[in-house]
């Protein structure tokens, strides 16, 4: 007994359904995962605005507020030094005009000049600075312990290895 119109063709899409499932639970989860947001914004990964310090006395006061919550650490000043500062890497629209033969041209010109979208400079890229050095002077810098955990806080950091990072104690009597 065959009905006519909306039960015969239910039976063939839930049959097709069951045949192709795998098939296509592959196909929406490929989807959703095209949907899913990229989180970042076009940022780097795990580098918020807002933890990007702009100058080295900024980096250098974050610093002191982090290596201060260090359990022994105390009262603690931090200089860093650098090999190379920060820089952008701008976008550019570059050409090559050449004459003569590809092959072997007789003489060439290249010319860039940055790329500009609704009136600001597109940046392709931003390097950060390396540093050189760091010198922290703490209250607990005489224990072998907390310049072992202060050192390895400041290498994290900034990429530093300990040879150059110092650690020395905080002059007896010496105001902050």
């Amino acid at each position: 007994m065959e009905r006519r119109g909306g039960g015969t063709v239910l039976k063939q899409v839930l049959g097709a359904l069951d045949r192709y499932k795998y098939a296509l639970l592959v196909v929406a989860l490929g989807a959703l995962l095209l949907l899913w947001p990229a989180g970042g914004g076009g940022e780097e990964e795990g580098v918020s605005p807002r933890d990007q310090p702009q100058s080295l006395r900024e980096t250098e006061a974050a610093m002191e507020e982090i290596l201060g919550r260090i359990q022994g650490v105390g009262r603690v000043d931090v200089m860093l030094t650098l090999q190379s500062g920060s820089e952008l890497v701008l976008a550019e629209d570059a050409s090559l005009r050449y004459s003569g033969s590809t092959e072997a041209p007789t003489d060439y010109q290249r010319t860039s000049e940055p790329v500009v979208a609704d009136g600001a400079v597109v940046v392709r890229q931003e390097r950060y600075p390396q540093y050189r050095g760091a010198l922290v002077v703490c209250d607990g810098g005489g224990s072998d312990g907390v310049r072992l955990r202060v050192m390895a806080a400041v290498a994290a950091l900034t990429g530093l290895g300990s040879d150059r990072i110092a650690v020395v104690p905080w002059q007896s009597g010496a105001q902050q």
